[in-house]
C-alpha cells in the first residue's frame, strides 16, 4: 500500500513541455503520412483496407481472449472432484473436511515447498503445521481444512509424488484446532489435579495408541521384572517409561512411529506426575436413598486399602466370587492395584458412621474401559450399585471412551440390571459361564465393541 502523502507527486513544468513536444510531433508524422498516401494513385483504398483490417484484427482478439479465459476457468476442477448431480455448487464450494497428516520429507531446502505446493493446487488450507526433525529427514505434521470432495487417497497421492514418504492420515476434529503449546499446557493442568489423568493426558497428546502400566511386583508380592530407564526408552512404535508409583509405563502405537518431539512431551508429563506425588480430588456427593439412607460418594485411593479390606471381611464369598471370579482369599491382593490412580478411578460409598460399604472401579484396559462394582451384602438392592455405575459411566465419557464393558458371571442378575438401566445400547457376549457386557457411549451406528471368545479368556486370565 502506498502512502497517500508518497502517492502524490508534486507537477512540474518540464513534464508539460516534454508532453506537449511529443505531442506535436506525432501530429507531425500522422500528417505527413496520411499526405503520402492520400496523394498518391491509391491513397483512398488503401485507407479503407487499413481500417477493414484494424475492426477484424479487434473482434478476433476479443474472440479469443474470451474463449482462452472460459478455458482456464475450468481446466482446474478433475472430473473425480467435480460436484455430484445432486450437490449444489455453492455446497460443493463451501463443503470441507478436517484432516491430520504426516509426512516424512528429506532434509534438504525446498522439500516442505513442494508439499505446500500441491496443497495450494487442490485448494487445501494449512491450519498447523509442524516439524519433527529426524536424523534422516524431517515429519512435517499437518492440520488441514481440505474440500469435502478431495478424498483421502488422492491427497496421499498427491504428497507423494512431491517427495513425501511414510504418509500417514486421519479425520481430525475441532479439537485439533488448538494449537499444540496450549494443548500440552491443558494437559499438565489436568495432570497436576489428578494422578489418574495421567494416562488419558497421555493418550491425548500422543493419539490413538494403547497405554500399560506394568507394575514392578505383582499383586502376590513378585518381581514382574518389568524395568525402564530413568530417560526412558523410544524404540519406534513403542516407548517405555518409569512408572513414578514402581514399574514402567509402556505405549504403544503400531501404526505411526514416536518421533524424539513426542517422546520429550509424554516423559514430561510423567516427570510432572512424580515431582506432585499421589493426589486425588476430595470432592464428595451426599445422597439420601429410596429407603431414607444417607451415604456419601467421593474418589477413593490407595489410602482405602484398609477400609475395603475390612469391607470385603463383611461380604459373602457369593459376593466376594461374582466379583472377583476366583478364589476368594485372593481379594484383598488386588486391592492396592484396583485402587491406584495409574490404573483408572475408584469411587467409594460411605455411610453417615464413616464406613466403607461399596466399591465403584473405572480401569483403563489398553484402549479399552472397564467397570466394575462390589457392594456390601447388608446394603445390596438399594440403589447404590446403580448410582455408581451412573457416576463411573460419566466419568468414562467425560474420557473420551467410546464404550465400557462389564466382566461378571451370567447370574449375576444384579449387574445385568444395573447395565440394563443406564438405557445404553448392549452388546453381550458368554463364554463358559462368563458375561461381558459392553455399553456403547456414543456413536450408536458405528461397529458392534463385541467381546470374542479369545479376549475373554484373556481377560479372565489376567485376573
Amino acid at each position: 500500500m502506498t502512502p497517500s502523502k508518497s502517492a502524490r507527486r508534486p507537477h512540474h513544468w518540464r513534464r508539460d513541455l516534454v508532453e506537449l513536444a511529443a505531442l506535436f510531433t506525432a501530429v507531425a508524422v500522422a500528417d505527413a503520412v496520411a499526405n503520402m498516401i492520400a496523394h498518391g494513385p491509391d491513397g483512398p483504398i488503401l485507407l479503407v483496407a487499413s481500417a477493414i483490417a484494424l475492426v477484424g484484427t479487434a473482434g478476433f482478439h476479443t474472440w479469443w481472449s474470451r474463449r482462452h479465459g472460459e478455458h482456464n476457468q475450468h481446466s482446474h476442477v478433475a472430473p473425480a472432484e467435480a460436484p455430484s448431480a445432486g450437490a449444489s455448487p455453492a455446497d460443493a464450494d463451501t463443503a470441507t473436511t478436517l484432516w491430520r497428516m504426516r509426512a516424512t520429507v528429506r532434509d534438504a531446502p525446498g522439500s516442505l515447498a513442494a508439499l505446500c505446493t500441491v496443497l495450494a493446487r487442490r485448494r487445501v488450507d494449512i491450519l498447523n503445521l509442524q516439524t519433527h526433525p529426524l536424523a534422516t529427514g524431517t515429519v512435517d505434521e499437518f492440520l488441514l481444512r481440505a474440500p469435502a470432495s478431495l478424498a483421502a487417497r488422492r491427497l496421499t497421492d498427491e504428497i507423494s509424488r512431491a517427495g513425501g514418504s511414510d504418509i500417514w492420515i486421519e479425520r481430525a476434529d475441532a479439537h485439533d484446532l488448538v494449537d499444540a503449546p496450549t494443548r500440552v499446557l491443558g494437559l499438565a493442568t489436568r495432570t497436576a489435579l489428578d494422578a489418574a489423568e495421567l494416562p488419558l493426558a497421555l493418550r491425548q497428546l500422543l493419539g490413538r495408541c494403547t497405554i500399560h502400566s506394568l507394575p514392578a511386583l505383582s499383586p502376590t508380592g513378585r518381581p514382574t521384572g518389568e524395568y525402564a530407564p530413568v530417560d526412558g526408552i523410544l524404540d519406534g512404535t513403542t516407548m517405555r517409561m518409569r512408572d513414578p508409583n514402581g514399574g514402567v509405563i509402556s505405549v504403544e502405537r503400531h501404526h505411526l512411529p514416536f518421533t524424539p518431539t513426542e517422546f520429550a512431551r509424554a516423559r514430561a508429563l510423567v516427570e510432572l506426575d512424580a515431582r506432585l506425588g499421589p493426589r486425588v480430588p476430595r470432592g464428595r456427593d451426599v445422597l439420601t436413598l429410596p429407603a431414607g439412607n444417607a451415604i456419601t460418594v467421593r474418589r477413593a485411593d490407595q489410602s482405602d486399602v484398609d477400609a475395603a479390606s475390612a469391607m470385603h471381611g463383611r461380604c459373602s464369598e457369593h459376593t466376594l466370587g461374582l466379583r472377583y471370579h476366583g478364589p476368594v482369599d485372593d481379594a484383598d491382593r488386588y486391592l492396592d492395584h484396583l485402587l491406584s490412580p495409574r490404573h483408572g478411578r475408584t469411587l467409594k460409598v460411605q455411610t453417615a458412621s464413616g464406613r466403607l460399604v461399596a466399591l465403584g472401579h473405572l480401569l483403563w484396559d489398553g484402549d479399552e474401559t472397564e467397570v466394575a462394582l462390589i457392594v456390601e451384602d447388608a446394603w445390596q438392592r438399594r440403589g447404590i450399585g446403580s448410582e455408581l455405575l451412573g457416576r463411573l459411566v460419566a466419568l468414562a465419557v467425560e474420557t473420551g471412551s467410546t464404550s465400557v464393558y462389564a466382566v461378571t458371571q451370567a447370574s449375576n442378575t444384579g449387574m445385568v440390571a444395573a447395565m440394563r438401566g443406564l438405557g445404553l445400547p448392549l452388546d453381550y457376549q458368554i463364554e463358559g459361564g462368563t458375561l461381558v457386557v459392553t455399553a456403547r457411549l456414543k456413536g450408536t451406528d458405528e461397529a458392534p465393541y463385541g467381546t470374542t471368545a479369545q479376549e475373554t479368556a484373556l481377560r479372565d486370565q489376567a485376573r
